[in-house]
C-alpha cells in the first residue's frame, strides 16, 4: 500500500519542481520574472527616450548631415567657391560644384519627404513638384538670369530624357537581375503618364514646327507668344492631373500605396524623423546653398567646355542633369531591388512629368517677367530627340510589365542619346 502512495508523492514533487517547489527557486523564479518585466520596461523607456531625442534640433543635424553617406561630397562646395577666386580654372570649378551639388540634391528630397508627413497629400505633392526637382528649377532660373537661355532649355531636356532612359532603365535591368522574373507594375497609371508626357511634347514641338516650317504670322513672335500661351495651358494640365490624382481618382494609384505596405514596412520607418519647422528651416538653408552653388556652376560651364574641348550641349544635356537626378536614380533602383515597380515608375516617370509640364512651362512664365525670351522652341535635334524617346518608352510600359532586357535597351538608347550629343553643335551658340 505504501509503494503506490510514496511512488505518487514522488510524481507529484517531480511536477512541481520545474515551477520551484522550495523557496529558494520559487524566490529565483520570481526574481527572473521581475528581472524580465524590468528589462522590458527599461527597454521601452529607452526606445521612447530615443525617439523624443530623434525630434530634436542636434539629431536634426546628425540625421540630415552626417546620417546619409552622400553627404562625404559637401566639401566639394567650399573648395569650387576657392578654386574660382583663386586659380580661375573653370574646368575645376565646374567639376568640383557638380560634386558639391548632388548631396544637396539629395536632402532636398529627403527634407520634402519629411515636411509631407505633416502636410498630407495633397500639399505634398505640391512640395514635392516644387522641391523634387528645386536643383533644376535653381540652375534654371540663374541660367535665364544670365541670358544662357539654350542652356536653360537643354538642361531641362537632359533631365527628362536622364529620367526615362537611364534611371528607368537601370531600374528595370537591375531588378530584372535580381528577381529572374518578370516585374509586374500599375498599367492603368502608366498610361496616363505616358499621355502625359505625349502632351508635353506636344506643346513643346509645335513652337518648333512653326519656327523651323516658317509659317509664323508674325515672325519672332508669333513664336514667343505660343509658348507662354502653351505654357500656361500645361501648367494648368499639370495643375489638374495632381487633382486626378490626389482627390478625384485615387484608386487608380492605390497599388502604389498597397506595394508600399505588404512589404511589410513598420510604423516607425513611415514615420517622420524631424519635426515640421525643421524640415522647413533645412529646406530653406539647403535652397540657399544649392542657389549659391548654382552660380558658380553655370559660371563655368563655358570655360569647362573650352578647357575639357566638350560640347556645350553635351554639359548641358548629359552632365548637369547627374546631378539633378543622383536622389531619383538611387531610389528607383532601390524600389526596382524591392520589386516595388509603381514606386519606381513614380519616381522615374513622375519625375519626367514634372518637369515637361511643370518646371519648364514655369521657366517660360519666369523669362516672361524676366523679360528674356524664353520659348518651347528647343530647336529641331533637341524635340525630335525628346519625341523618340517617350514614344519609346510608352511602348516599353504599355504591356505594364518590366524584364532586365527592356531596361537593358533603354540604359542602351541613353547611350546612343549621349553620343548624339557629343558630336552635335548648337547652332545658336
Amino acid at each position: 500500500m505504501m509503494g503506490p502512495v510514496e511512488e505518487k508523492v514522488e510524481l507529484e514533487s517531480d511536477e512541481e519542481i520545474p515551477f520551484s517547489s522550495t523557496p529558494v527557486e520559487r524566490k529565483v523564479h520570481a526574481f527572473g520574472c521581475e528581472a524580465t518585466q524590468m528589462y522590458s520596461r527599461g527597454h521601452f523607456a529607452y526606445s521612447w527616450t530615443l525617439k523624443q531625442m530623434r525630434m530634436g534640433p542636434p539629431s536634426s543635424v546628425y540625421i540630415v548631415i552626417l546620417k546619409s553617406k552622400i553627404n562625404v561630397l559637401l566639401p566639394f562646395g567650399p573648395i569650387a567657391i576657392l578654386l574660382h577666386y583663386l586659380t580661375r580654372k573653370h574646368g575645376w570649378v565646374f567639376f568640383f560644384s557638380l560634386l558639391g551639388i548632388t548631396p544637396l540634391a539629395e536632402r532636398l528630397g529627403y527634407a520634402t519627404e519629411q515636411l509631407a508627413f505633416y502636410t498630407g497629400p495633397t500639399v505634398g505633392g505640391l512640395l514635392n513638384a516644387t522641391f523634387g526637382n528645386a536643383t533644376e528649377m535653381i540652375i534654371s532660373i540663374y541660367a535665364l538670369k544670365n541670358g544662357m537661355i539654350r542652356v536653360v532649355q537643354q538642361s531641362l531636356l537632359g533631365s527628362i530624357l536622364s529620367n526615362m532612359l537611364l534611371v528607368l532603365g537601370c531600374a528595370f535591368f537591375i531588378g530584372g537581375i535580381i528577381h529572374r522574373k518578370i516585374q509586374v507594375f500599375n498599367k492603368a497609371a502608366a498610361v496616363v503618364n505616358s499621355g502625359l508626357l505625349l502632351m508635353a511634347v506636344m506643346g513643346i514641338m509645335f513652337p518648333a514646327v512653326l519656327h523651323f516650317t516658317h509659317t509664323e504670322v508674325h515672325f519672332g513672335k508669333s513664336e514667343l507668344s505660343l509658348s507662354r500661351f502653351s505654357s500656361c495651358i500645361m501648367l494648368i494640365a499639370y495643375a489638374s492631373y495632381l487633382f486626378f490624382q490626389l482627390k478625384s481618382q485615387p484608386n487608380l494609384y492605390n497599388l502604389i500605396e498597397e506595394g508600399r505596405d505588404s512589404d511589410g514596412d513598420s510604423d516607425e520607418d513611415e514615420a517622420p524623423e524631424i519635426t515640421h519647422w525643421e524640415a522647413i528651416g533645412w529646406l530653406a538653408i539647403l535652397t540657399l546653398w544649392v542657389s549659391v552653388l548654382s552660380g558658380y556652376l553655370v559660371d563655368a560651364i563655358q570655360g569647362a567646355s573650352d578647357s575639357w574641348n566638350m560640347p556645350v550641349a553635351f554639359i548641358s544635356v548629359i552632365l548637369l542633369p547627374i546631378v539633378g537626378n543622383a536622389a531619383e536614380h538611387g531610389s528607383a533602383i532601390m524600389f526596382a531591388m524591392k520589386d516595388k515597380l509603381d514606386l519606381t515608375l513614380g519616381v522615374a516617370i513622375g519625375s519626367s512629368i514634372q518637369i515637361s509640364m511643370f518646371v519648364i512651362p514655369f521657366c517660360v512664365v519666369v523669362g516672361w517677367f524676366m523679360g528674356q525670351p524664353m520659348d518651347l522652341n528647343f530647336q529641331l535635334f533637341e524635340t525630335a530627340t525628346l519625341f523618340i524617346t517617350v514614344l519609346v518608352v510608352a511602348f516599353m510600359l504599355q504591356e505594364g510589365t518590366s524584364n532586365y532586357f527592356k531596361g537593358l535597351m533603354l540604359i542602351l538608347g541613353y547611350l546612343i542619346v549621349a553620343a548624339s550629343f557629343f558630336v552635335h553643335v548648337d547652332s545658336d551658340g
